[in-house]
């Protein structure tokens, strides 16, 4: 019919369209064309069923593997959680050690605050370093550093111990010294221990040496201190670990005391450890380098009376307890040798000795740091001290933008709308009151505050530089000394910032004498510090201590002050006085107004004691990781972390010094300049009263010297840290209280 040859295509075909048109039957008028489309239309669903079923059994695929990787996960953590708790080993090179240790330390093998990406430690604690390639036979010196013990802060150089000396043949590789290594004793020499790459070599003496009189008394007492050695071969510190009791520690100690119910003596008896049993773990795969690369170093120190006729002890000498054939000598009550003299009073002699083994590990060179952070506190605890912390500052913020947007805006809107002098005056309360004296120049020595403030400023700005510069890779916390010659350097480079902050508050307070104020700036906080340490470094030199330094040390510091910091201070002071002097919303009376009996909470120094609390609380938890790293030899280099506290703790100290501030204000007491630095900085007495703690609770000090240099040391870092709040407390009431009369119209 003619009404059914316009029916529509097949491919749009509508029931309605069937119901008035039918299809032809079978072989009556069905062209070729209709039938191609009606099969291509059957192709087509057929396929997208068949996509729409593989797309489903495929994601059905996917989360049944994703299921089983999660179960397997949880099954692997709940096994490692199981062998901790059961005390493993997890200090050994045995694959399950290994395994259990990667469990350990996971998290601290990611880096990046949003997206995680594993990283080995060896990336994370010394980025840019390359593994070194020994070939076989290749000699190589194991570094001798220094003698340290956890009862003294008075470390030793390991030649002055009486051990062997060094060979002419045995020598460093050049490296480069800066100034912090040497502040801190450290001046690496050559041990006398010679290695050659994968030759193993049997007990071998190294000399004879004579101890008695005042060096064998000295050396009593270093065992009685639990003095260690420290030696570290390619930049690894050697390992004294035990796979029975679970324990690893670096260095070996001096020697040991024996108590009575192990000897069968009457007392106590001291030991010398004379022979150490050196394991060096290489890898090696010939795919990926040439050569080996060391993955530990580890030791095992020996008390041992050795037998010899002759003091003329070398390495070719032929003992009867020390050769190729006699074997290890091993730790035996029978044949430990005793630290003292002869029986008719004559002096030990010592016969030093050593022995080296190879082992090949499967362990990769980007993993062999990981036993040395065993036991380490996990990032986690530094992310819950921030999280702790930023709860802390949201609290103060949110108090501060409550003066800020209720209380202020309604005291300045209605205090604007008045019309009448007269009626202001009358209606005025709180801190609109003060408005005429609010910006009166401190009556006590305007210049002290400019020189603390500035030199808050200087401090702040060198060591926020150092921690974006260890960010960014520029400096590296882990190498020895380098923390501090940064530090060091940019605070000598910072003395423009110093100077120009000074003098633009001692101008806005009317100072004249501006050179005097610059001399202050520059040499104040450098003075304190350096004839603290000068006086320091005199008994540390009486009592032969490697951190002596020497005198020509003392004059480069002073040379590195007066020729670059002293310049850099009068540069800016310059600046800083040529600028224009900072413009105050309101004129000051000529009479200062009287001042009524404060509040409790206003009064120093409670007001002080309650603002330092909330500064120190906020960063008192990563304090503690700071100061087991600088007294207790552990590891810290977390620096983002820090870096994250500091910006927690100047907002602290803001918003505590505004809150406090605005509470005076209504009290009708214009005397913030000196209370507003008072406040905060005292956060460093806070510092030092936790130093205290620290010392009676954490460390083990015996002996008046090594409690000086605690608290000598600790007394300078709250000096800084209190001029360094103070100054954020300062700058931060200066601008609140511009800010908020800058808002209110006097006539």
């Amino acid at each position: 019919s003619s009404d059914c040859s316009d029916a529509p295509h097949p491919m749009t075909f509508s029931h309605r369209a069937a119901a008035a048109c039918p299809p032809p039957r079978r072989g009556a008028g069905m062209t070729i064309p209709r039938l191609a489309s009606l099969l291509l239309l059957g192709f087509a669903l057929s396929s997208d069923h068949a996509v729409a079923s593989a797309a489903s059994t495929t994601r059905a695929e996917r989360k049944e593997a994703l299921k089983a990787k999660v179960a397997a996960k949880k099954a692997e953590a709940a096994n490692f959680e199981r062998m901790k708790r059961e005390g493993a080993d997890m200090i050994s090179n045995t694959p399950d050690a290994i395994a259990l240790r990667e469990y350990q330390l996971r998290k601290k093998k990611t880096k990046g605050l949003i997206v995680k990406k594993e990283k080995s430690l060896s990336s994370v604690l010394f980025p840019g370093v390359s593994p070194e390639d020994y070939v076989v036979n290749e000699p190589i010196a194991i570094q001798a550093d220094l003698a340290e013990s956890r009862k003294t802060q008075v470390p030793y150089k390991f030649y002055d111990l009486p051990v062997c000396k060094k060979p002419p043949s045995l020598a460093l590789k050049k490296f480069r010294k800066n100034l912090g290594s040497r502040l801190q004793g450290y001046r690496p020499e050559a041990a006398p221990f010679a290695l050659n790459v994968l030759q193993d070599k049997p007990c071998t003496p190294i000399c004879a040496v004579s101890i008695g009189g005042r060096q064998l008394r000295w050396m009593r007492k270093l065992v009685n201190m639990q003095y260690r050695v420290h030696l570290s071969l390619d930049q690894l510190p050697v390992l004294m670990r035990s796979k029975e009791i679970n324990y690893a520690v670096r260095g070996y100690p001096v020697g040991f005391k024996a108590p009575p119910s192990y000897t069968g003596l009457k007392s106590d008896e001291l030991y010398l450890f004379n022979h150490l049993k050196f394991t060096v773990t290489y890898h090696e795969d010939p795919s990926q380098f040439e050569g080996i690369h060391i993955t530990g170093f580890d030791v095992h120190p020996v008390s041992i009376r050795h037998d010899f006729d002759s003091d003329a002890i070398t390495p070719s000498s032929d003992l009867s307890t020390c050769n190729a054939n006699s074997g290890s000598p091993v730790n035996d009550p029978n044949t430990y040798l005793p630290l003292r003299t002869g029986k008719s009073g004559e002096a030990l002699k010592v016969v030093y000795s050593y022995e080296v083994q190879w082992e090949k590990q499967d362990i990769p060179w980007s993993d062999r740091w990981d036993v040395y952070l065993v036991g380490s506190p996990d990032d986690d605890i530094h992310y819950f001290a921030i999280v702790n912390s930023l709860m802390v500052v949201v609290f103060l913020m949110a108090a501060v933008a409550t003066i800020m947007i209720r209380t202020l805006r309604k005291d300045i809107a209605g205090y604007n709308e008045m019309q009448m002098l007269e009626e202001a005056q009358e209606q005025e309360t709180g801190w609109k009151l003060v408005h005429g004296d609010v910006f009166r120049p401190p009556t006590f020595s305007p210049m002290l505050l400019s020189v603390l403030c500035g030199t808050g400023v200087q401090i702040g700005t060198a060591v926020v530089s150092v921690l974006l510069c260890s960010v960014v890779g520029l400096m590296n916390p882990m190498k020895k000394g380098q923390a501090l010659s940064s530090i060091i350097f940019l605070y000598v480079l910072s003395g423009s910032v110093a100077g120009y902050c000074s003098s633009r508050l001692y101008k806005f307070c009317d100072g004249k004498d501006w050179k005097k104020s610059t001399v202050m700036t520059a040499a104040a906080f450098p003075g304190v510090i350096v004839s603290m340490f000068v006086v320091l470094n005199t008994f540390l030199g009486f009592a032969g201590a490697a951190t002596a330094v020497s005198f020509w040390l003392v004059i480069a510091i002073f040379l590195l002050w007066v020729g670059v910091s002293t310049p850099l201070a009068f540069v800016g002071s310059y600046f800083g006085f040529r600028a224009p002097k900072d413009e105050v919303p309101t004129k000051t009376n000529q009479i200062a107004r009287f001042i009524p009996e404060q509040p409790l909470l206003t009064r120093q120094p409670f007001a002080a004691l309650l603002c330092g609390v909330l500064p120190f609380g906020s960063v008192c938890i990563e304090l503690f990781f700071i100061m087991s790293a600088l007294w207790l030899h552990q590891y810290y280099y977390v620096m983002g972390f820090l870096l994250a506290v500091v910006f927690i703790l100047v907002t602290t100290c803001a918003t505590v010094s505004i809150v406090i501030c605005y509470i005076q204000l209504c009290s009708e007491d214009h005397r913030w300049w000196w209370k507003s630095f008072a406040n905060t900085a005292s956060a460093g007495f806070f510092l030092l009263l936790y130093s205290l703690w620290f010392l009676a609770s954490k460390l083990q000090l015996v002996g008046v010297l090594p409690v000086v240099v605690y608290l000598t040391y600790m007394t300078m870092i709250s000096i800084a840290l209190a001029l360094f709040c103070g100054s954020i407390g300062f700058y931060s009431c200066f601008w609140f209280v511009k800010k908020i009369y800058g808002a209110v119209k006097v006539d």
